[in-house]
C-alpha cells in the first residue's frame, strides 16, 4: 500500500486492527428510519464512541459538524429504495472527486451476490476500485442481502466476501453468522 492508502486505513482501523464503525447510511434506501428522523440528534452524542462514521454525502454535509475528527467512510452506491423491484438495482451515485472534496477516508459500495443485479454491483465495485486506487482511497465492499436473499450462512457469506476480496476491495463489511470463522478464513 502506498502512504496515502496506509494513512487512510490507519485512521479507520486502530492499532489493534479493529474498528467500531457507526453505520448511518440506511436512509439512502429506507428513507427516514424510525428514531433516526433527526440524524444530527442521534449521531452527535455517538461520535466520541465511534472510530469511523459510514454516511451518505447528504448526512455528512447537513448533519455532521466539521469540528469532529472521526474518519468518514462515504456511501457511494444507491439508486433504489425498498419501494423498488429489487434493492440490488444500484449504481455508483457519488464520484471519487466528490469523496475527496468531502475528505472521505474510504468509500463504500454494496454488492448483491446472488441477486438479480449481481453483475452490475460487482462491475460497479471493480470500477470504483480502479478509480479509488488512483487516489489512494480504500474501498469498503458491503455484502448486502436483499429481501429475496435471506440466506446469511457461512457458505454464502464466504462466497460474497471472497468475490469482494478477489475484485480488490481493501476491506469488507458483512453479516455475523454461525461458523463465522469460516467466513474469515
Amino acid at each position: 500500500m502506498d502512504w496515502g492508502m496506509k494513512s487512510r486505513m490507519r485512521r479507520i482501523f486502530k492499532e489493534d486492527g479493529k474498528t467500531v464503525m457507526l453505520a448511518l447510511d440506511h436512509g439512502y434506501f429506507l428513507g427516514p428510519v424510525s428514531r433516526l428522523e433527526d440524524p444530527t440528534k442521534v449521531i452527535t452524542p455517538l461520535i466520541p464512541y465511534a472510530d469511523a462514521l459510514m454516511l451518505t454525502r447528504g448526512i455528512l454535509r447537513n448533519c455532521i459538524d466539521a469540528k469532529f475528527d472521526a474518519p468518514v467512510v462515504l456511501r457511494v452506491s444507491g439508486g433504489n429504495s425498498i419501494a423498488g423491484k429489487d434493492l440490488s438495482d444500484e449504481d455508483i451515485t457519488v464520484c471519487i472527486k466528490e469523496a475527496i472534496r468531502l475528505n472521505a477516508s474510504a468509500v463504500a459500495l454494496s454488492i448483491y451476490v446472488g441477486a438479480e443485479y449481481e453483475h452490475r454491483t460487482l462491475v460497479n465495485l471493480s470500477r470504483l476500485i480502479d478509480e479509488a486506487e488512483d487516489f489512494g482511497i480504500p474501498v469498503l465492499a458491503v455484502t448486502a442481502v436483499g429481501r429475496e436473499l435471506e440466506k446469511r450462512d457461512a457458505k454464502f457469506l464466504s462466497l460474497s466476501c471472497r468475490i469482494a476480496a478477489e475484485l480488490g476491495a481493501r476491506f469488507i463489511k458483512t453479516y455475523y453468522c454461525q461458523d463465522f470463522y469460516k467466513v474469515v478464513e
